[in-house]
Protein backbone atom coordinates (compact mmCIF):
# COMPACT_ATOMS: atom_id res chain seq x y z
CA UNK A 1 0.00 0.00 0.00
CA UNK A 2 2.82 2.42 0.81
CA UNK A 3 4.37 1.86 -2.62
CA UNK A 4 1.01 2.65 -4.21
CA UNK A 5 0.59 5.80 -2.15
CA UNK A 6 4.14 6.93 -2.88
CA UNK A 7 3.71 6.40 -6.60
CA UNK A 8 0.44 8.33 -6.63
CA UNK A 9 1.97 11.24 -4.71
CA UNK A 10 4.97 11.40 -7.03
CA UNK A 11 2.83 11.33 -10.16
CA UNK A 12 0.29 13.83 -8.80
CA UNK A 13 2.27 17.02 -9.66
CA UNK A 14 2.49 15.84 -13.26
CA UNK A 15 -1.30 15.51 -13.41
CA UNK A 16 -2.03 19.09 -12.37
CA UNK A 17 -3.45 21.32 -15.13
CA UNK A 18 -0.94 23.85 -16.44
CA UNK A 19 -0.83 26.60 -19.02
CA UNK A 20 2.29 26.55 -21.21
CA UNK A 21 2.98 29.32 -23.72
CA UNK A 22 -0.66 30.38 -23.50
CA UNK A 23 -2.08 26.89 -24.11
CA UNK A 24 -4.06 25.36 -21.21
CA UNK A 25 -3.17 21.68 -20.79
CA UNK A 26 -4.94 19.12 -18.60
CA UNK A 27 -1.62 17.72 -17.31
CA UNK A 28 2.14 18.03 -17.68
CA UNK A 29 2.43 14.73 -19.55
CA UNK A 30 3.17 14.80 -23.29
CA UNK A 31 2.87 11.94 -25.76
CA UNK A 32 6.10 11.96 -27.74
CA UNK A 33 5.99 11.58 -31.55
CA UNK A 34 6.43 8.03 -32.87
CA UNK A 35 6.22 7.02 -36.54
CA UNK A 36 3.59 4.29 -36.98
CA UNK A 37 3.21 3.81 -40.78
CA UNK A 38 -0.58 3.66 -40.69
CA UNK A 39 -1.52 6.40 -43.18
CA UNK A 40 -2.00 4.88 -46.66
CA UNK A 41 -1.19 7.44 -49.31
CA UNK A 42 -0.22 9.88 -46.54
CA UNK A 43 -3.84 10.21 -45.39
CA UNK A 44 -4.82 9.76 -41.71
CA UNK A 45 -7.58 7.19 -41.15
CA UNK A 46 -10.35 6.67 -38.56
CA UNK A 47 -8.12 3.95 -37.09
CA UNK A 48 -5.44 6.60 -36.52
CA UNK A 49 -7.98 8.88 -34.87
CA UNK A 50 -8.91 6.08 -32.49
CA UNK A 51 -5.24 5.36 -31.76
CA UNK A 52 -4.61 8.94 -30.63
CA UNK A 53 -7.95 9.22 -28.81
CA UNK A 54 -7.14 6.21 -26.65
CA UNK A 55 -3.88 7.82 -25.53
CA UNK A 56 -5.42 11.16 -24.56
CA UNK A 57 -6.40 9.97 -21.06
CA UNK A 58 -4.18 11.79 -18.58
CA UNK A 59 -1.98 13.23 -21.34
CA UNK A 60 -1.77 17.01 -21.48
CA UNK A 61 -0.52 17.27 -25.04
CA UNK A 62 -0.23 14.67 -27.79
CA UNK A 63 2.45 15.31 -30.39
CA UNK A 64 1.69 13.44 -33.59
CA UNK A 65 4.09 11.20 -35.39
CA UNK A 66 6.25 13.06 -37.89
CA UNK A 67 4.11 14.52 -40.69
CA UNK A 68 5.81 15.20 -44.01
CA UNK A 69 5.63 18.66 -45.51
CA UNK A 70 4.47 18.86 -49.10
CA UNK A 71 7.63 18.56 -51.19
CA UNK A 72 9.03 15.57 -53.12
CA UNK A 73 12.26 15.67 -51.11
CA UNK A 74 10.47 15.44 -47.75
CA UNK A 75 10.06 11.67 -47.62
CA UNK A 76 9.58 8.48 -49.60
CA UNK A 77 7.32 6.21 -47.57
CA UNK A 78 3.70 5.98 -48.68
CA UNK A 79 2.38 5.09 -45.22
CA UNK A 80 3.81 8.14 -43.45
CA UNK A 81 1.19 10.89 -43.06
CA UNK A 82 1.45 14.21 -44.88
CA UNK A 83 0.16 17.67 -44.05
CA UNK A 84 -1.52 18.65 -47.30
CA UNK A 85 -4.85 20.15 -48.31
CA UNK A 86 -7.65 17.80 -49.31
CA UNK A 87 -7.90 14.23 -48.07
CA UNK A 88 -5.00 14.46 -45.63
CA UNK A 89 -6.35 17.66 -44.08
CA UNK A 90 -9.77 16.05 -43.66
CA UNK A 91 -8.19 12.99 -42.09
CA UNK A 92 -6.25 15.11 -39.63
CA UNK A 93 -9.41 17.00 -38.74
CA UNK A 94 -10.91 13.68 -37.70
CA UNK A 95 -7.87 12.93 -35.53
CA UNK A 96 -8.03 16.34 -33.86
CA UNK A 97 -11.75 16.05 -33.19
CA UNK A 98 -11.31 12.61 -31.61
CA UNK A 99 -8.57 13.86 -29.28
CA UNK A 100 -10.57 16.96 -28.33
CA UNK A 101 -13.63 14.82 -27.60
CA UNK A 102 -11.49 12.86 -25.13
CA UNK A 103 -10.42 16.08 -23.40
CA UNK A 104 -6.94 16.21 -24.89
CA UNK A 105 -4.81 18.68 -26.82
CA UNK A 106 -2.77 17.79 -29.90
CA UNK A 107 0.19 19.23 -31.81
CA UNK A 108 1.20 18.39 -35.38
CA UNK A 109 4.89 17.62 -35.87
CA UNK A 110 6.19 18.86 -39.24
CA UNK A 111 8.98 16.74 -40.71
CA UNK A 112 11.49 16.55 -43.56
CA UNK A 113 13.79 13.52 -43.74
CA UNK A 114 16.81 15.21 -45.29
CA UNK A 115 19.48 12.66 -46.18
CA UNK A 116 17.41 9.83 -44.72
CA UNK A 117 15.05 10.07 -47.67
CA UNK A 118 15.64 7.07 -49.93
CA UNK A 119 15.58 7.61 -53.73
CA UNK A 120 13.12 4.77 -54.32
CA UNK A 121 10.98 6.90 -56.64
CA UNK A 122 13.79 8.75 -58.37
CA UNK A 123 13.48 11.93 -56.29
CA UNK A 124 16.76 12.80 -54.55
CA UNK A 125 17.30 13.61 -50.89
CA UNK A 126 17.90 17.29 -50.13
CA UNK A 127 20.70 18.00 -47.67
CA UNK A 128 22.60 21.04 -46.39
CA UNK A 129 25.92 20.20 -48.05
CA UNK A 130 25.58 17.04 -50.09
CA UNK A 131 26.95 14.86 -47.28
CA UNK A 132 25.45 12.56 -44.70
CA UNK A 133 27.04 11.42 -41.47
CA UNK A 134 29.87 10.79 -41.00
CA UNK A 135 30.75 12.68 -44.15
CA UNK A 136 29.57 10.19 -46.78
CA UNK A 137 28.24 11.70 -50.04
CA UNK A 138 24.54 12.49 -50.35
CA UNK A 139 22.69 13.42 -53.53
CA UNK A 140 21.71 17.08 -53.43
CA UNK A 141 23.19 20.09 -51.65
CA UNK A 142 20.50 22.70 -51.22
CA UNK A 143 20.81 26.08 -52.92
CA UNK A 144 19.47 29.34 -51.55
CA UNK A 145 16.54 28.96 -53.94
CA UNK A 146 15.89 25.46 -52.58
CA UNK A 147 15.79 26.91 -49.07
CA UNK A 148 13.06 29.32 -50.15
CA UNK A 149 11.08 26.43 -51.64
CA UNK A 150 11.17 24.50 -48.38
CA UNK A 151 10.31 27.55 -46.31
CA UNK A 152 7.15 27.85 -48.40
CA UNK A 153 6.42 24.13 -47.91
CA UNK A 154 6.68 24.44 -44.13
CA UNK A 155 4.46 27.54 -44.17
CA UNK A 156 1.87 25.73 -46.29
CA UNK A 157 1.90 22.75 -43.91
CA UNK A 158 1.42 25.04 -40.92
CA UNK A 159 -1.61 26.65 -42.57
CA UNK A 160 -3.16 23.24 -43.22
CA UNK A 161 -2.53 22.18 -39.62
CA UNK A 162 -4.20 25.32 -38.30
CA UNK A 163 -7.23 24.72 -40.54
CA UNK A 164 -7.41 21.12 -39.28
CA UNK A 165 -7.74 22.45 -35.73
CA UNK A 166 -4.41 21.53 -34.15
CA UNK A 167 -3.67 23.19 -30.83
CA UNK A 168 0.06 23.61 -31.49
CA UNK A 169 2.71 22.98 -34.14
CA UNK A 170 5.99 21.19 -33.49
CA UNK A 171 8.95 21.49 -35.87
CA UNK A 172 11.15 18.40 -36.00
CA UNK A 173 14.76 19.61 -35.85
CA UNK A 174 16.27 16.53 -34.19
CA UNK A 175 17.70 13.06 -34.73
CA UNK A 176 19.66 13.62 -37.94
CA UNK A 177 16.83 14.72 -40.23
CA UNK A 178 17.05 17.77 -42.48
CA UNK A 179 16.87 20.64 -40.00
CA UNK A 180 19.17 18.83 -37.58
CA UNK A 181 21.62 18.24 -40.43
CA UNK A 182 21.95 22.01 -40.68
CA UNK A 183 22.74 22.16 -36.96
CA UNK A 184 25.43 19.45 -36.96
CA UNK A 185 28.88 20.46 -38.29
CA UNK A 186 29.49 16.94 -39.67
CA UNK A 187 26.65 17.39 -42.18
CA UNK A 188 26.73 21.17 -42.57
CA UNK A 189 29.85 22.17 -44.52
CA UNK A 190 28.35 25.34 -45.96
CA UNK A 191 30.29 28.59 -46.21
CA UNK A 192 27.29 30.89 -46.78
CA UNK A 193 24.90 32.37 -44.23
CA UNK A 194 23.63 28.88 -43.34
CA UNK A 195 26.98 27.43 -42.22
CA UNK A 196 29.92 28.00 -39.89
CA UNK A 197 29.26 29.05 -36.30
CA UNK A 198 26.46 27.44 -34.27
CA UNK A 199 24.34 30.55 -34.82
CA UNK A 200 24.84 30.41 -38.59
CA UNK A 201 24.13 26.68 -38.69
CA UNK A 202 20.87 27.46 -36.89
CA UNK A 203 19.89 30.13 -39.41
CA UNK A 204 17.87 27.94 -41.78
CA UNK A 205 16.04 25.99 -39.04
CA UNK A 206 15.30 29.35 -37.40
CA UNK A 207 13.94 30.62 -40.72
CA UNK A 208 11.61 27.60 -40.74
CA UNK A 209 10.45 28.53 -37.23
CA UNK A 210 9.80 32.08 -38.42
CA UNK A 211 7.87 30.91 -41.49
CA UNK A 212 5.71 28.58 -39.40
CA UNK A 213 5.16 31.14 -36.65
CA UNK A 214 3.82 33.58 -39.24
CA UNK A 215 1.05 31.11 -40.13
CA UNK A 216 0.10 30.06 -36.60
CA UNK A 217 -2.12 32.50 -34.70
CA UNK A 218 -1.80 32.87 -30.95
CA UNK A 219 -2.38 31.25 -28.56
CA UNK A 220 -1.22 28.18 -30.50
CA UNK A 221 2.41 27.56 -29.49
CA UNK A 222 5.21 26.69 -31.90
CA UNK A 223 7.41 23.96 -30.42
CA UNK A 224 10.89 23.03 -31.66
CA UNK A 225 12.21 19.53 -31.05
CA UNK A 226 15.99 19.27 -31.04
CA UNK A 227 18.60 16.75 -29.90
CA UNK A 228 22.28 16.13 -29.61
CA UNK A 229 22.15 12.47 -30.74
CA UNK A 230 21.18 11.21 -34.18
CA UNK A 231 19.33 8.02 -35.04
CA UNK A 232 22.52 6.73 -36.67
CA UNK A 233 25.04 8.44 -34.37
CA UNK A 234 24.20 8.29 -30.68
CA UNK A 235 27.37 10.15 -29.70
CA UNK A 236 26.75 13.12 -32.02
CA UNK A 237 26.57 16.65 -30.63
CA UNK A 238 25.35 19.88 -32.21
CA UNK A 239 26.89 21.83 -29.31
CA UNK A 240 29.96 20.99 -27.28
CA UNK A 241 29.27 23.61 -24.60
CA UNK A 242 26.30 25.47 -23.15
CA UNK A 243 27.59 28.60 -24.89
CA UNK A 244 27.33 26.90 -28.29
CA UNK A 245 23.89 25.53 -27.45
CA UNK A 246 22.77 29.02 -26.41
CA UNK A 247 23.59 30.33 -29.90
CA UNK A 248 21.34 27.71 -31.49
CA UNK A 249 18.43 27.94 -29.09
CA UNK A 250 18.49 31.73 -28.96
CA UNK A 251 18.06 31.72 -32.75
CA UNK A 252 14.96 29.55 -32.33
CA UNK A 253 13.57 31.77 -29.58
CA UNK A 254 14.14 34.97 -31.54
CA UNK A 255 12.42 33.39 -34.57
CA UNK A 256 9.27 32.76 -32.56
CA UNK A 257 9.62 29.39 -30.83
CA UNK A 258 7.46 29.18 -27.71
CA UNK A 259 8.52 25.80 -26.29
CA UNK A 260 11.68 23.68 -26.65
CA UNK A 261 11.35 19.87 -26.76
CA UNK A 262 14.77 18.52 -25.81
CA UNK A 263 15.13 14.93 -26.96
CA UNK A 264 17.73 12.82 -25.19
CA UNK A 265 18.00 9.08 -24.79
CA UNK A 266 17.90 9.11 -20.95
CA UNK A 267 16.33 12.03 -19.12
CA UNK A 268 18.46 11.63 -15.99
CA UNK A 269 21.82 12.09 -17.74
CA UNK A 270 23.59 15.48 -17.61
CA UNK A 271 23.85 17.30 -20.91
CA UNK A 272 27.24 18.88 -20.16
CA UNK A 273 30.02 18.23 -17.63
CA UNK A 274 29.92 20.21 -14.42
CA UNK A 275 26.14 20.37 -14.05
CA UNK A 276 23.37 17.86 -13.35
CA UNK A 277 21.00 19.67 -15.72
CA UNK A 278 19.65 17.54 -18.52
CA UNK A 279 19.16 18.89 -22.05
CA UNK A 280 15.69 20.27 -21.30
CA UNK A 281 17.06 21.94 -18.19
CA UNK A 282 19.74 23.71 -20.20
CA UNK A 283 17.19 24.73 -22.84
CA UNK A 284 15.06 26.41 -20.22
CA UNK A 285 18.01 28.02 -18.43
CA UNK A 286 19.56 29.39 -21.64
CA UNK A 287 16.38 30.83 -23.19
CA UNK A 288 13.80 31.20 -20.43
CA UNK A 289 11.33 29.26 -22.61
CA UNK A 290 9.30 26.36 -21.22
CA UNK A 291 10.85 23.00 -22.03
CA UNK A 292 9.81 19.38 -22.46
CA UNK A 293 12.03 16.56 -21.23
CA UNK A 294 11.97 13.07 -22.72
CA UNK A 295 14.12 9.96 -22.68
CA UNK A 296 13.31 6.46 -21.41
CA UNK A 297 10.45 7.66 -19.18
CA UNK A 298 8.36 4.72 -17.95
CA UNK A 299 9.76 2.05 -20.25
CA UNK A 300 9.75 -0.43 -17.38
CA UNK A 301 7.28 -0.77 -14.53
CA UNK A 302 10.19 -0.47 -12.09
CA UNK A 303 10.39 3.20 -13.09
CA UNK A 304 7.37 3.72 -10.82
CA UNK A 305 8.85 1.79 -7.91
CA UNK A 306 12.48 2.87 -7.62
CA UNK A 307 13.97 5.87 -5.91
CA UNK A 308 17.02 6.52 -8.07
CA UNK A 309 17.67 9.35 -10.53
CA UNK A 310 16.21 7.26 -13.37
CA UNK A 311 12.90 6.69 -11.52
CA UNK A 312 9.69 8.64 -11.14
CA UNK A 313 11.13 9.97 -7.88
CA UNK A 314 14.11 11.45 -9.72
CA UNK A 315 11.85 12.85 -12.42
CA UNK A 316 9.51 14.42 -9.87
CA UNK A 317 12.42 16.02 -8.03
CA UNK A 318 13.68 17.63 -11.22
CA UNK A 319 10.20 18.92 -12.04
CA UNK A 320 9.86 20.35 -8.52
CA UNK A 321 13.18 22.16 -8.99
CA UNK A 322 11.79 23.81 -12.12
CA UNK A 323 14.32 22.15 -14.43
CA UNK A 324 11.65 21.62 -17.10
CA UNK A 325 7.90 22.10 -17.50
CA UNK A 326 6.51 19.06 -19.32
CA UNK A 327 7.43 15.36 -19.46
CA UNK A 328 7.09 13.28 -22.62
CA UNK A 329 6.32 9.58 -22.75
CA UNK A 330 6.93 7.67 -25.93
CA UNK A 331 7.28 3.92 -26.28
CA UNK A 332 5.69 3.29 -22.87
CA UNK A 333 2.36 4.36 -24.39
CA UNK A 334 2.49 1.80 -27.21
CA UNK A 335 1.67 -1.17 -24.97
CA UNK A 336 0.01 0.95 -22.29
CA UNK A 337 -2.44 3.48 -23.76
CA UNK A 338 -3.69 4.22 -20.22
CA UNK A 339 -0.19 4.39 -18.66
CA UNK A 340 -0.82 7.76 -17.02
CA UNK A 341 -4.13 6.87 -15.39
CA UNK A 342 -2.82 3.49 -14.20
CA UNK A 343 0.30 5.11 -12.73
CA UNK A 344 -1.73 7.84 -11.05
CA UNK A 345 -3.96 5.25 -9.40
CA UNK A 346 -1.03 3.06 -8.34
CA UNK A 347 -2.33 0.19 -10.52
CA UNK A 348 1.16 -0.95 -11.42
CA UNK A 349 0.10 -4.52 -12.06
CA UNK A 350 -1.84 -3.26 -15.10
CA UNK A 351 1.28 -1.70 -16.67
CA UNK A 352 3.53 -3.83 -18.87
CA UNK A 353 7.19 -3.27 -19.61
CA UNK A 354 7.96 -1.93 -23.07
CA UNK A 355 8.88 -4.58 -25.62
CA UNK A 356 10.05 -4.13 -29.19
CA UNK A 357 7.00 -6.13 -30.32
CA UNK A 358 4.78 -3.25 -29.17
CA UNK A 359 5.97 -1.25 -32.19
CA UNK A 360 4.30 -3.73 -34.54
CA UNK A 361 0.81 -3.42 -33.07
CA UNK A 362 -1.69 -0.59 -33.29
CA UNK A 363 -4.17 -0.91 -30.40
Amino acid sequence: MNATLDTASLVAPLLAPVTVAGLPLPSRFVMAPMTRHRAPGGVPTPEMADYYRRRAAGIGLIVTEGVLVDHPSAGHEDTVPRMTAGAAEAGWRGVVEAVHAAGGRIAAQLWHLGSLREPVDGAPAWTPSGVREPGRPAPHAMTAADADVLLAAYADAARVAVRAGFDAIEIHAAHGYLLDEFLWPYTNRRTDAFGGTPARRAAFPAAVVRAVRAQVPAPRPVIVRFSQFKERAFDARIAETPTELAQILTAFAEAGADVLHASQRRFWQPAFPGSALNLAGWAKRLTGLPSITVGSVGLRRDFLRGGGPESVAGLAARLADGEFDLVALGRALLGNPAWVTHAAAGRLDEIVDYRKAHEDVYP
